[in-house]
């Protein structure tokens, strides 16, 4: 009797037992196992995890149709369809990295190439860099890129610019889909806007590129790339929210218009509307900011896959910073200071390939910037439009790769300052070829060089040289060299020529200012057969650069001089990267960058200031499937930098201390098409005023009310001014936003 109640209980797991199923199988890597890869079953709780020797193992499963995924960080995750019937099945995986390094680049070289075959060194970042440490803007995620800096230039409207190998911000070109409609007054402002979702990846040349890109590619390129509509979502929400009260959110989809033709619509909206003085000074800690871009991207399907594509973008922002009593019944007056900027701009990209045999296409920009400015009660009124277009013709022939393009770049600016006196205006026709040479299987040679002819400073030629060798299937050498050069440009933002009325002064007939550059690049992957990868990515450059164009406002506190620079300045460091993918999960990136910026005039060699000796970057990230948990800990350090004091008695520091912004974020994926993540920004509250008697001089008299001057128009000490300064916001280098919390969700379908 007893026995026949024990086979009644254990009937109900007899009979299931008889009706479950177990998947087994390896996953590999180039013939090799890997350990610690998940498998799972879509939608189930079943999964395994591969052993030792990449075997895995999934228990009682069920009849019926299932997806199977193996998912490995550091890989493309594969997907196979499955059906289990009446036997146990095997199922093999063999996995491929997805490492930044196999993927296609196309700033370096002007075409679509591997980024191991590329001669030109080339940094890929993609969405998934820019969701470790969330931002409302492209130019504040660069902060974690090594060898990268944005640079707040005010401390009220917090404008700034790129910094790349420690230059300054007018030596970095930045593109849109290859086109330079970036640049100058809307450098800051073209940074903003560009909803993060709807980018395929950001690209970054360091050292001059201006044989192929012309003007102002002088220290380097940064290449925002957006995605394919065909290729995107159909609809991808990403929204946050912060304890500061600021608000993001990124809104994209995609509309089929019949069978040839696919719309991509991408919207950004940005809002922070809530004044905070932490550091009290009765000045905004940050600007307030309302921003709205919207950003259209049409492919058409044509004939013999040739490409057309159209794309355009509306950006409007009101941002405003000052003392806390300040609304916009105030702009202007000069009874409380702020300084108010309205931006309103929009641009055009095509790219379109001709109905011929050869591969040649047309490729055309064109955007509008008008701003809107007050100061103070000082207005800045300016308008600037740059058309770009050029004919590019692709050439494969054996052993070589030839490029060879015509281009014209229409630059029209004007503003109100008397730096500009009449409008800026002129169009540069431009001829450039390049040639890609095999000369072995394991070494390429490029050769290249352009043409320019500005009216205002006649013929520039820009030759460039690089050479891969490439000794086995894991190292990568690389040695580049080539020159740059910028076109003098005399229109300025500056708060220092917006204080009063100057007269400008050209001592000279300038000449373009140059670049000379050599750069070495070393790249080894090393794999174990733990599945963990680790890849190497070290650089060394020099560059000198003649004719620098440094506007001086100090000789004569009425003028604004303009001059050559007699002499040189220099750049010069060595940057490492390290990036390690261990088989737990774990995933981690390390960089540092060491430099030496000079500049050189009259035998005197002095450091360029706002340019720091040394930076490094960090992120590591940590996945847990079973519990489909992220975390992201991401962070940067900063050495020391001269800083624009007013001086000798002014008491600030002309020296920054080391300093790091350092951030956490968990994100959860567990819901089918959701993502949330929450995390905090800036964990050690760190803020450059904490050990400043003041950031900006004389807040408490923005317009200088009580400055006594002396005859030549400097400041004198006085009893209420014992240290002789004037009104001054222009003494910053890093944000002044401390600690926040912050929550997102994302929705992807």
């Amino acid at each position: 009797m007893r026995f026949l109640t024990i086979v009644f209980l254990l009937m109900p797991l007899i009979i299931n037992s008889q009706n479950t199923f177990s998947i087994s199988g390896s996953v590999t890597f180039k013939n090799e196992p890997l350990t610690y890869v998940n498998v799972y079953l879509q939608n189930t709780e079943k999964g395994s995890v591969t052993n030792d020797n990449g075997i895995f193992l999934i228990n009682n499963v069920t009849k019926g149709d299932y997806t199977i995924i193996a998912s490995f960080t550091g890989f493309k995750p594969v997907k196979k369809t499955i059906h289990i019937s009446n036997e146990n099945i095997q199922v093999n995986f063999s996995l491929e990295e997805s490492e930044s390094l196999n993927e296609i680049v196309i700033t370096g070289t002007l075409k679509a190439v591997s980024r191991l075959e590329s001669a030109v060194p080339v940094e890929i970042y993609t969405p998934t860099f820019l969701k470790k440490n969330p931002t409302p803007n492209i130019f504040e995620a660069l902060q974690n890129v090594n060898g990268v800096r944005p640079q707040i230039n005010c401390n009220v409207c917090n404008t700034g610019d790129i910094h790349i190998n420690g230059l300054e911000g007018p030596y970095t070109l930045v593109l849109i889909d290859g086109m330079p409609i970036v640049s100058g007054l809307s450098t800051v402002y073209g940074l903003s806007g560009i909803p993060n979702s709807l980018i395929e990846q950001i690209e970054i040349v360091k050292g001059p590129a201006s044989s192929l890109y012309g003007s102002e590619a002088v220290g380097g390129l940064i290449n925002i790339i957006t995605k394919l509509p065909e290729n995107t979502s159909n609809l991808s929400v990403d929204g946050f929210v912060s304890g500061w009260g600021e608000a993001n959110l990124d809104l994209g989809f995609k509309t089929n218009l019949g069978s040839k033709t696919t719309a991509l619509t991408g919207v950004n909206y940005f809002n922070y509307s809530n004044p905070i003085d932490n550091n009290g000074d009765n000045f905004t800690d940050v600007t307030l900011q309302d921003r709205i871009s919207v950003f259209q991207k049409w492919t058409f399907k044509r004939s013999e896959n040739r490409t057309f594509s159209l794309a355009g973008r509306y950006f409007y922002e009101d941002r405003w910073g000052g003392e806390m009593q300040w609304n916009k019944t105030h702009r202007g007056g000069n009874d409380i200071y702020g300084e108010s900027i309205y931006t309103s701009r929009y641009e055009l990209i095509g790219n379109y390939q001709l109905p011929v045999s050869e591969k040649m296409n047309f490729q055309f920009s064109y955007s509008d910037h008008d701003q809107n400015s007050v100061y103070g009660d000082t207005p800045f009124l300016a308008k600037q439009r740059i058309g770009f277009g050029q004919l590019v013709w692709d050439k494969q022939l054996k052993n070589n790769d030839l490029l060879f393009g015509l281009a014209a770049r229409y630059n029209f600016y004007d503003d109100n300052t008397t730096a500009t006196e009449n409008p800026d205006e002129v169009t540069i026709p431009s001829v450039f070829a390049q040639n890609e040479i095999t000369l072995t299987p394991k070494q390429n040679l490029l050769l290249g060089m352009r043409y320019d002819y500005d009216k205002r400073h006649g013929n520039i030629f820009t030759p460039r040289i690089a050479y891969r060798y490439k000794p086995s299937e894991n190292d990568i050498i690389r040695l580049n060299a080539g020159t740059g050069f910028r076109v003098v440009n005399l229109f300025t933002e500056e708060h220092a020529a917006l204080t009063g009325a100057r007269d400008v002064i050209i001592e000279e007939a300038l000449k373009p200012e140059r670049s000379y550059n050599i750069n070495v690049n070393y790249l080894k992957k090393i794999y174990s057969k733990s599945g963990m990868l680790f890849t190497l990515d070290a650089s060394a450059w020099y560059t000198h650069f003649t004719n620098a164009i440094i506007p001086d406002y100090n000789t004569n506190p009425n003028q604004i001089i303009y001059s050559n620079l007699e002499g040189h300045a220099t750049s010069k460091g060595i940057s490492l990267n390290f990036d390690a993918v261990f088989a737990s999960g774990i995933r981690g990136m390390i960089g540092a960058t060491f430099q030496d910026v000079t500049k050189t005039e009259n035998s005197l060699t002095t450091r360029q200031p706002l340019t720091e000796s040394f930076s490094g970057n960090w992120s590591i990230s940590y996945k847990n499937y079973k519990t489909n948990l992220t975390l992201d800990y991401t962070g940067n350090i900063y050495g020391s930098m001269l800083l624009p004091t007013l001086g000798e008695r002014d008491p600030r520091s002309d020296r920054s201390p080391i300093w790091s912004i350092q951030n956490i974020q968990l994100t959860y994926d567990g819901f089918k098409n959701f993502e949330f993540y929450c995390g905090i920004k800036n964990i050690l509250n760190w803020t450059p005023g904490k050990n400043e008697p003041f950031l900006i001089a004389r807040a408490h008299d923005p317009f200088d009310k009580d400055v006594t001057f002396d005859n030549e128009g400097n400041a004198m000490p006085t009893a209420n001014n014992p240290y002789g300064l004037t009104f001054d916001p222009t003494y910053v280098y890093a944000s002044n936003q401390g600690r926040r919390l912050f929550f997102g969700m994302r929705f992807n379908l």
